[in-house]
């Protein structure tokens, strides 16, 4: 029987559909920006632990955290915020600078540092959709045995998951219930996605007896975006769905097969009018040929009759002994027979009428040649072959010169049948790779959000020298493509964005800053 029952579970275990889960390298590229939040009591040489929490940054200099995570800091003096991020090797002090306890949002200046920004999700969430909660829970710091000391050093987040349940929202305030299990310190780290966008700060959880389910809150967009924008602060969001690199892939194979099918069957009905024109060339050119011979023999026969009749008058008037007119009558007698024989024996052959088609044939042939896309262009993002976590569907201004000098600053360097260009941002936390094929106008552009040490490799690799601008030496070009090189050896096979544009002739209508 507990063997019937082992194989029925099994067997609804296969059965039941399965749920996409999140792509790791987007959740780790969320979780660095998020950071533990501490509060530290100073007396005089000695500091104690008070507690802490979670949050994420916002802006480079801007931590989003939860109020009650930092109320005790604004009644006690001597406590001080601490912001340790979750790898490097400095920590950071902050002030509040906005403080909001009816929603219970808070945002922490940072005396200096810079951290990767999080990027907010601003669509609708589904009910059952699967979060991570990303932050530092207490339990795990006491499980490991850490210290005041270790507390605040950068060390890495812990990530718990679960299930968004829908229409349950907290009383005081809009939330998003999901199962994510959460601990004390979780408060004020975010919810997030699959692809790494927060969902909500995580506020608080339900109490459990320890047979009961536990659920977590976490403040919604809706509420964060409101308490932003009052304290001044442009959010970093998106309502791009959220799709996995699979489907992305999947979608672009079956796109890329149709557009071969269709170049297939376009071929063959080229290669079919090609057949048809040759066809109707050869027919012309026999039609013509045929009627030429004809008309040569035809010359032929009446210059030799002529002829024949010029002679015979030759050969009268020289009976008659009139030879004046007996030697022009030869002559032109002789001429005329001549003639003929030309006519005949120079008449058009069969064998023209396919050097007639090649003529034609080359005649009609059109050039394959790339596109002439020199000056301005528009890219339009082809949504159904990339994959955006970040980025919005923006159209982008592609200026292109010949020599591979894109927007009069940046110089690709030929590849293949295309061209390519690394960026290496001396600010910011992400590597891209942008290609261009001139043969059919698709700019591709992959984005990586890789880890710190990744990018102080790609920094050290351009060192104190700037990448090339455009109108580079051969040298200059050999380190681009070099750079491209060292980069993909770096970085992940699978960046986390992938955008493919369109690119055609046009030019982006000016912004108006007012709007």
């Amino acid at each position: 029987m507990v063997a019937l029952f082992r194989f029925i579970l099994l067997a609804l275990a296969l059965a039941a559909p399965t749920v996409s889960r999140a792509e790791q390298q987007d959740i780790a590229a969320a979780a660095r920006g998020v950071v533990r939040v501490v509060l530290v009591a100073t007396d005089g040489s000695e500091a104690y632990f008070v507690g802490h929490g979670s949050g994420l940054a916002v802006a480079p200099d801007k931590i989003l955290t939860n109020a009650h995570v930092v109320e005790l800091a604004r009644e006690e003096k001597n406590l001080v915020i601490g912001v340790i991020p979750s790898e490097g090797t400095n920590s950071y002090g902050g002030r509040i600078i906005a403080f909001s306890p009816g929603n219970d949002l808070a945002l922490i200046q940072l005396e200096q540092g810079s951290l990767p920004v999080s990027t907010f999700y601003a669509g609708a969430v589904t009910d059952g959709q699967h979060v991570t909660a990303i932050g530092y829970p207490g339990t795990v710091d006491r499980a490991q045995g850490l210290g005041l000391k270790q507390m605040v050093e950068p060390v890495a987040t812990v990530k718990t998951s679960g299930n968004v349940s829908a229409g349950r929202a907290s009383r005081s305030f809009d939330t998003l219930l999901h199962t994510a299990p959460l601990a004390a310190g979780n408060s004020g780290g975010p919810l997030v996605d699959d692809c790494g966008r927060v969902l909500g700060v995580n506020s608080f959880g339900s109490v459990s007896d320890g047979s009961d389910a536990e659920f977590g809150f976490a403040v919604s967009w809706r509420e964060i975006a409101s308490f932003l924008r009052q304290a001044g602060v442009s959010s970093r969001h998106t309502v791009v769905p959220c799709r996995s690199f699979a489907d992305a892939d999947s979608a672009e194979a079956a796109i890329l097969q149709r557009e071969s099918a269709m170049s297939e069957q376009k071929l063959r009905a080229s290669d079919s009018a090609r057949q048809q024109a040759m066809d109707r060339a050869r027919d012309a050119a026999e039609r013509e040929v045929i009627s030429a011979r004809e008309n040569a023999m035809a010359g032929a026969a009446v210059l030799l009759a002529v002829a024949v009749l010029a002679l015979g008058a030759g050969g009268l008037f020289y009976s008659q002994k009139r030879e004046k007119h007996a030697t022009w009558s030869l002559a032109i007698g002789g001429l005329l027979l001549f003639g003929a024989a030309g006519l005949f024996f120079f008449r058009p052959s069969f064998a023209s009428i396919d050097e007639k088609v090649a003529v034609a044939q080359d005649g009609g042939v059109v050039s394959n040649t790339a596109f002439a896309w020199a000056g301005d262009n528009i890219c339009k993002v082809d949504m159904a072959r990339s994959r955006l976590t970040l980025s919005q569907p923006d159209d982008i201004a592609f200026n292109w010169a010949e020599g591979g000098c894109v927007n009069g600053d940046t110089q690709y360097v030929a590849s293949g049948t295309g061209w390519q260009r690394v960026t290496i941002p001396a600010e910011g936390h992400y590597l891209a790779s942008s290609r261009f094929d001139p043969a059919n106008g698709v700019l591709r552009v992959d984005r990586w959000l890789p880890d710190a040490d990744t990018m102080a490799k790609a920094r050290a690799l351009v060192g104190d020298k700037p990448i090339p601008a455009c109108g580079s030496n051969s040298e200059a070009l050999a380190r681009i493509a070099a750079l491209q090189s060292h980069i993909a050896a770096i970085v992940p096979a699978q960046p986390n964005e992938r955008i493919v544009y369109h690119c055609q002739k046009g030019r982006l209508a000016p912004v108006d800053p007012a709007q």
